[in-house]
């Protein structure tokens, strides 16, 4: 693509004499001449360009007449004047460079810009802005730069701007952190000067366009059709599960799986800091924290809606991530009648998990014991569900254990289900199956006395596989 160059500035241009002055004239022996990456200039040039033309379209058009017309009436009355500005700037362009201009001035007027076709791209899962000229995506699990770029710095922040008002929150210099979500539940997090010195930062974890069940995941490679099998039992027979892992294991795609479990005719109440959850079911009210406002005032956090939410009736209560004092109320929720609750937390093991939602108890400012509290923890958790996200960048269910209660001051922690590692192969892809370890849980007689009459055999370490002789 031929993008429009800049003018020459005036005064600029040279006369006949001067490549012949230059000619005679030594260049200095340490001055060297700036290499100067043609591509890139034309993308500069280029993104100086629609962006000048949006701000000029925007004094033209009648913003309010754009909510009755569909895009595609809005591309052939925009691109008729689009045309016009071009013409009167002086830029040249034919008909598919003038189609594109078009395209991305309308994601500039009515979308989120530079960043829409990145959204746009289904192998994208997560993009990484970290200032107006850098910008990565993870595909397929690795990090790679692309070339979309930003005008400057203002322009980023007009487009952070924009997607933190419509969810009723801003990002200034009184309050330059900010965590919003898209329309479609993609997690937005923005951090801004003077926190962040390279100028506007912008996460952006992309929503799957599709639901994920749990049949789903065992297609992935996630988890084997048995582990999946007795989850569903699991959910289904409202035991209280612990989702946990680091960052970007998919520890809310897992909520979202398990949750397709739930009985329809259940009342579940969702507890999030921005609304991930997509629930299949019908009878699901999604509650959401609010920040504080520009006096500081008026602040509502996940400990203030788990209390609410327990006044609502609920059979279930699903907190999207347990990061404080909220952990002791969810546990006492879990032990209170609303089994089937499931929450999730960010640790590396499930003996980790445990060790986690002891010190966030502490935080809540209830004086208990080390020892009450894990009796607390041993008595309202039956399942921990370990994620990871591999080395290759696939997301895999490391571990599924069982909390069989107590001994002395120590909870008792068993693995029913465990991914071995075997090595990497050429291709740096870890080799590895999840296995059972041979461990008939606990809960079995609850799962079956709910009509989930699971075989033994599912448990068996030396059963032999499908195909094997």
């Amino acid at each position: 693509m031929i993008f429009p160059t800049r003018r020459k500035p005036a005064g600029e241009a040279a006369s006949a004499d001067a490549p012949a002055a230059a000619a005679n004239t030594p260049a200095p022996a340490a001055a060297a001449a700036p290499v100067v990456n043609i591509r890139d200039k034309r993308r500069d040039d280029y993104t100086e360009l629609k962006v000048n033309l949006h701000q000029q379209l925007i004094d033209r058009i009648n913003l309010a007449a754009l909510d009755t017309m569909t895009r595609d009436q809005m591309q052939r009355d925009i691109g008729d004047i689009v045309q016009e500005m071009l013409k009167e700037n002086n830029q040249a362009l034919n008909a598919n460079e003038r189609k594109q201009l078009v395209e991305d001035i309308l994601d500039e007027l009515l979308g989120l810009g530079p960043l829409e076709p990145l959204l746009k791209d289904p192998s994208i899962s997560d993009i990484m802005v970290n200032s107006a000229t850098k910008v990565f995506v993870e595909r397929g699990g690795r990090i790679v730069e692309v070339g979309t770029r930003f005008a400057n710095d203002s322009h980023l922040l007009r487009i952070i701007g924009k997607i933190v008002s419509n969810v009723g929150r801003r990002v200034d210099e009184s309050s330059p952190m900010v965590d919003a979500r898209l329309p479609d539940g993609s997690r937005i997090n923005a951090i801004i000067p003077p926190l962040a010195i390279d100028g506007p930062c912008l996460s952006i974890r992309k929503f799957p366009p599709s639901r994920t069940s749990l049949d789903k995941l065992v297609e992935y490679g996630s988890m084997t059709a048995d582990c999946a099998t007795m989850l569903k039992a699991v959910v289904a027979s409202r035991r209280n599960v612990i989702v946990s892992g680091g960052t970007g294991s998919g520890k809310t795609t897992m909520l979202n799986a398990l949750s397709a479990s739930i009985g329809t005719h259940e009342r579940v109440v969702t507890i999030e800091d921005s609304a991930e959850l997509q629930l299949q079911q019908s009878h699901v009210v999604r509650l959401e924290t609010r920040p504080p406002n520009i006096e500081g005032r008026g602040e509502v956090n996940q400990r203030d809606l788990v209390k609410n939410a327990l006044r609502m009736r609920p059979d279930r209560v699903i907190l999207g991530e347990i990061r404080s004092g909220e952990a002791f109320d969810m546990l006492q929720a879990m032990n209170t009648g609303h089994d089937g609750s499931m929450t999730t937390l960010h640790a590396n093991t499930p003996r980790d998990a445990l060790s986690r939602l002891e010190q966030m108890i502490g935080m809540s400012g209830i004086d208990i014991s080390p020892k009450s509290a894990r009796a607390q923890i041993a008595s309202a958790i039956q399942v921990v569900l370990q994620l990871e996200r591999l080395q290759d960048g696939t997301r895999r269910v490391t571990s599924v254990a069982e909390i069989t209660g107590m001994e002395g001051e120590i909870i008792l922690l068993q693995e029913i289900f465990k991914f071995v590692r075997e090595g990497v192969d050429e291709n740096g892809k870890v080799i590895g199956e999840m296995r059972p370890m041979g461990v008939r849980p606990k809960f079995m007689e609850v799962l079956k006395a709910r009509g989930f009459d699971l075989p033994n055999t599912m448990f068996d370490p030396f059963r032999k596989k499908e195909g094997q002789p």
